[in-house]
């Protein structure tokens, strides 16, 4: 029982350590900021000291832990996960779909996404349908698509995209950032899947162009003579409870101008016709 104990704080200190390092604190400061003494953190990162459940949540919510890796601390430092992670089809986040359900009707005639923290489509809007359906083809139903990886290999959504470069290069900062918060494998994982496209790592290191002075990036797509300028933003949850809430993201697509906003306009106005 003594190894069992012994391996279990040592699993949750290096945990600890990991993550005070990843957040770029001090001893003290972390200790400082969770109203503890050093020496007690000290304690607790060379696995002299065992947490109590308590210790651990504070710690974690100190370090602003995502709650999928608060629950790892949690089962580290052996106690059972505090935060659920349910289906986003379950009854359980019937209020949570609707939220999304209305998200993404509002959006309309403009697209709009439901995605994971790994960027895993979970939902679209009929805008969003049309504008993949006039950029690349049908898409059958039912097939499991990965936002990150159609923006950035080579044959999905590349061809069509006049500035993918610029794009990619803020897009991979993006989910560098993701990969540097959650300290997720699978993060890291979807990461280095991207950066092992073709062209990806050169267009990360290119020298950053120089903003033509709009407030946003466009994303600039061109098709048989048809342009489409859009950028997007992208809502989450404000107070999540549940490892799904707190790793969906809804990313609407809007115009940056009339011809492009009138297009989608006419598109809805006679659903099937993207030509």
């Amino acid at each position: 029982m003594q190894k069992r104990t012994d391996a279990r704080a040592n699993d949750f200190a290096a945990r600890l350590k990991w993550w005070r390092a990843r957040r770029g604190l001090s001893q003290l400061a972390l200790a400082g900021e969770a109203g503890i003494s050093q020496r007690h953190l000290s304690f607790l990162e060379l696995g002299r000291a065992q947490p109590s459940r308590d210790m651990v949540l504070r710690l974690a919510d100190t370090l602003s832990v995502p709650l999928r890796q608060r629950n790892a601390l949690l089962v580290a430092a052996g106690f059972a996960p505090v935060w659920r992670e349910t289906d986003l089809a379950a009854p359980a986040m019937a209020q949570v779909r609707s939220a999304v359900d209305f998200m993404l009707a509002q959006q309309e005639p403009f697209p709009a996404v439901a995605v994971d923290r790994h960027w895993n489509l979970l939902q679209a809007n009929g805008a969003a349908v049309r504008l993949v359906e006039f950029l690349v083809g049908p898409v059958a139903p039912g097939t499991a698509i990965n936002m990150a990886d159609a923006l950035v290999a080579p044959g999905v959504l590349r061809p069509y995209l006049e500035n993918w470069r610029e794009v990619v290069r803020h897009f991979i900062r993006s989910v560098e950032a993701d990969a540097a918060a959650d300290g997720n494998a699978a993060t890291a994982a979807l990461l280095a899947r991207l950066l092992a496209y073709d062209g990806v790592r050169q267009a990360v290191d290119a020298a950053t162009e120089e903003s033509d002075g709009g407030p946003v990036l466009p994303m600039r797509f061109r098709k048989d003579g048809t342009a489409l300028n859009l950028f997007t933003a992208i809502a989450t949850l404000g107070t999540p409870r549940d490892v799904t809430a707190e790793e969906l993201r809804v990313e609407s697509f809007f115009a940056m101008d009339e011809a492009t906003a009138s297009l989608f306009r006419r598109w809805a106005a006679a659903p099937g016709r993207t030509k």
